[in-house]
């Protein structure tokens, strides 16, 4: 099995240096926005590409690290400190003499690919001439592109030293990009010498439909004929579509555009594709067709998988350990392989999560229910003057008997984490004795009512602003009291307290503590 151990980057895009370290089954990138996941999965296509014209394409003025371009621009603009840009890609042990050497960043002997652009020295003169000019432009059209092996031998797309499919289902509106795939998986489904039998009789077939059906048209039009178009635009790659049914899957919706394709590259022989990079696959899918493609991708065998994803079902039922966080304010990545076996299980087979919320942030607060979600941004408010969208905290509720599931992800990834729960009666069992393992992180607290007597958090608000509760929920009411009331219908009540009177409420201590001390 061939596949892909490490990637590196340096200039590339947001990140001026970046290292990543990829498992050699299914791999999840889930990130925030701008963190860079379609940057990892683009840089991958271009270094096993091994295509000139698809980087000219994207443009270097769009692969460059800006920050590195600005930061030249603001220098004394020396020749010798212009920026350069690499992608090494690192295999495993392929066996292969052309693909091993030091020809890397890091310097030892490996298998790999590189992809470099690097200032042209044969322009070095005219470089340097742009450069002395006072408002000067960064000279992209002075830079090379260079693949090569590791080994130092040059490369092209003609040679696949690891075969690949790049599914980019962020773009699957586009015309384009359904070509492009349909292209992409006919390359790599046939070899050379088929190709060219296809090419050829496609040809003739074209030729002859020419000098067959058009003839007696021609011989109605002087001076001129008409013939089939037989250039680079269109030919047998151009032409062909993949159907489904008898319908070309460019006029399937664009849900099932997604499916398709995802499953048809997943679905190759493994003899035929060892990477299928996989750009968003949630995109466009109902739940029951997501849930289907994670079938799908669990059942591929000897392929590795490289996913981006925003979707808390695809991270978790693909197994969070094979997560690798990734942050816009990070070069860093994270990966879940440091989550215990059984929180794993625990999110592959939960309904419904927000661990990828959880995951992506700094500071988070957890509650246990709806009612305590309704009040907890008004509350907030009180306390700290802002929302939590102003302050980088998130809140999130959860299933109170869920809260060490989340707490094993905090642990990993030293995320300050707040606990909001009812003592149900015993403060020291079930808020201090029940989280005893997570005693010494600083980073994790419990909060909630020591008394025993204020066992829930509907007691708590009501004993704060009882004459609130009862001028509110008393009226209309025969046999339940006002307390009573808000313990029978507690998302309703935080519901009404919300509506009707949120500037006016007194906020619990143990939330006004807990409010303050995520703050810090």
């Amino acid at each position: 099995m061939k596949f892909i151990t490490k990637l590196k980057l340096k200039n590339f895009k947001r990140f001026d240096s970046f290292s990543v370290d990829f498992d050699d089954n299914i791999n999840i990138l889930v990130g925030d926005n701008e963190s860079g996941k379609s940057s990892l999965i683009e840089a991958i296509s271009h270094v096993l590409s091994g295509s000139r014209s698809k980087v000219e394409t994207t443009g270097l003025e769009n692969i460059f690290n800006s920050t590195a371009i600005s930061n030249f621009l603001a220098s004394d603009k020396k020749y010798e400190n212009l920026p350069n840009l690499f992608i090494e890609v690192y295999f495993n042990e392929q066996h292969n003499i052309e693909l091993s050497g030091k020809n890397n960043s890091d310097e030892i002997v490996c298998d790999g690919l590189k992809l470099e652009i690097v200032p042209n020295d044969e322009f070095g003169k005219d470089i340097i001439s742009i450069l002395s000019q006072s408002e000067s432009v960064f000279p992209y059209e002075f830079y090379s592109i260079k693949f090569s092996t590791f080994s130092g031998e040059a490369y092209s797309g003609y040679k696949k030293y690891l075969r690949h499919i790049l599914v980019d289902n962020s773009q699957i509106s586009s015309e384009y990009a359904i070509k492009e795939y349909v292209k992409d998986m006919y390359n790599s489904y046939a070899d050379s010498l088929e190709k060219s039998i296809h090419q050829n009789e496609y040809r003739k077939h074209k030729e002859n439909f020419k000098n067959v059906v058009l003839t007696g048209l021609n011989s109605k039009v002087p001076d001129y004929d008409f013939s089939i178009r037989n250039n680079s635009k269109a030919n047998l790659e151009t032409d062909l579509t993949l159907t489904e049914g008898s319908i070309s899957i460019e006029n399937k919706g664009k849900g099932i555009q997604c499916f398709i394709k995802t499953k048809f590259a997943l679905s190759k022989a493994e003899e035929n594709l060892d990477v299928v990079l996989i750009e968003e696959p949630e995109n466009h899918l109902s739940h029951i067709n997501m849930k289907k493609l994670i079938k799908e991708i669990q059942g591929s065998k000897k392929k590795q998988i490289i996913i981006s994803t925003h979707s808390n079902m695809i991270s978790s039922r693909l197994n969070l350990r094979n997560s690798i966080l990734l942050n816009s304010n990070s070069n860093v990545p994270v990966h879940l392989k440091g989550v215990d076996e059984e929180t794993a299980k625990f999110f592959i087979k939960a309904p419904d999560n927000n661990i990828l919320e959880f995951i992506l942030s700094k500071k988070v607060i957890l509650v246990e229910g709806d009612a305590e979600f309704l009040l907890m941004e008004s509350f907030f408010r009180t306390i700290s003057s802002m929302d939590f969208e102003q302050s980088d905290i998130h809140l999130i509720s959860v299933d109170g008997t869920s809260f060490k599931r989340y707490l094993e992800i905090a642990k990993v990834l030293n995320i300050k984490t707040a606990i909001i729960r009812d003592n149900d009666g015993d403060y020291q069992v079930n808020c201090v004795d029940n989280y005893s393992d997570y005693s010494g992180f600083d980073f994790i607290r419990v909060f909630s009512e020591t008394d025993p007597a204020i066992s829930t958090f509907e007691i708590s608000v009501y004993q704060n602003n009882t004459k609130i509760c009862d001028d509110l929920f008393s009226p209309g009411r025969k046999t339940l009291t006002p307390l009573q009331y808000m313990l029978k219908n507690k998302a309703e009540a935080s519901f009404q307290l919300l509506d009707k009177k949120s500037s006016e409420l007194a906020v619990p201590t143990y939330i006004k503590e807990a409010i303050e001390w995520i703050r810090e």
